[in-house]
């Protein structure tokens, strides 16, 4: 199982020198993966959580790759696929994903910021069908498949990156099973996962589609003592329960698992030395237990 990390690229604390570090630091602790989020306009409910300046993921990603070995993946956690047109996205993702050699993962989600949404003019009731039909253009252009446009890259040059699925709701399950290579939930406890993952076999079976991979993102916060809350999110909690969350991940069958540090207080971006002590804690132990 690899082992992502989601890097902050917003707030006025984390300057470029602070995301380059994230990187070597990322690198330095062997991850597979490092994956940044996306958001257009801060408005003030996505300030609340994400202060600006929010770093564009596809600009910083294309600067971090020419900063970073070129062994590790590059990714986003998550595109709010409905904000831009899906011809320009199916643009941006295939030529970072050829520029890094493959090595770019776009994960997509439905949104959730409703002034954000306002902000940019794009309805926000209609957010869950327009990523459907952004999905479908984006993977027919990859392909060749809309009329009178022709394939963004042959398939030589590595036409469209992976396509995660994130959102927990049914019809993300649904939808990875259609448009996705793998399904991307984000936050859950692990009985309300392995719940889930049943429920995304049914639907694949419905559809007639194979089951898509498992690639989870998960909260990281380790604490002195456990948490005994039976709400408890997968990796919050002693070193042990979050290592007894990787396994039974590991056991569900994911492929990838992306560790997110930031719990969403502003003030944490500050002090990013903490995340680093606490990831590189669970990364090391998890390479002692396997």
């Amino acid at each position: 199982m690899r082992l992502g990390v989601n890097v902050p690229n917003f707030g006025p604390a984390t300057t470029v020198e602070v995301m380059e570090r994230w990187a070597h630091v990322a690198e330095g602790l062997g991850f597979d993966l490092l994956m940044m989020s996306d958001h257009v306009l801060i408005t003030p409910d996505v300030s609340v959580r994400y202060p600006g300046p929010f770093q564009d993921p596809f600009t910083t990603l294309a600067w971090l790759a020419g900063r970073t070995n070129g062994r590790i993946q590059l990714g986003i956690t998550v595109l709010i696929m409905p904000y831009r047109p899906p011809a320009v996205t199916a643009q941006l993702a295939a030529s970072l994903h050829r520029l890094t050699g493959g090595k770019f993962v776009l994960g997509v989600a439905v949104g959730w910021a409703r002034q954000e949404f306002e902000a940019l003019g794009v309805p926000y009731g209609r957010r869950g069908r327009l990523t459907d039909e952004y999905l479908d253009e984006m993977h027919q252009i990859w392909g060749g498949g809309v009329e009178g446009v022709a394939a963004a890259l042959t398939p030589e040059e590595l036409p469209g990156p992976p396509v995660w699925i994130g959102g927990n709701s049914d019809a993300a399950l649904r939808r990875a099973v259609v448009a996705g290579s793998a399904w991307h939930p984000l936050g859950f406890t692990m009985d309300w996962l392995t719940e889930a993952v049943d429920r995304l076999a049914a639907f694949a079976d419905e559809a007639g589609r194979a089951v898509p991979t498992l690639a989870p993102r998960i909260k990281v916060r380790l604490t002195a003592e456990p948490v005994t809350d039976a709400d408890r999110d997968a990796g919050i909690g002693t070193l042990e329960q979050v290592l007894d969350d990787l396994e039974r991940l590991a056991a569900l069958g994911s492929e990838t698992v992306v560790l997110d540090p930031y719990h969403g207080d502003p003030a944490e971006l500050e002090q990013p030395e903490r995340s680093w002590r606490e990831l590189a804690t669970v990364v090391e132990a998890w390479r002692g237990r396997k």
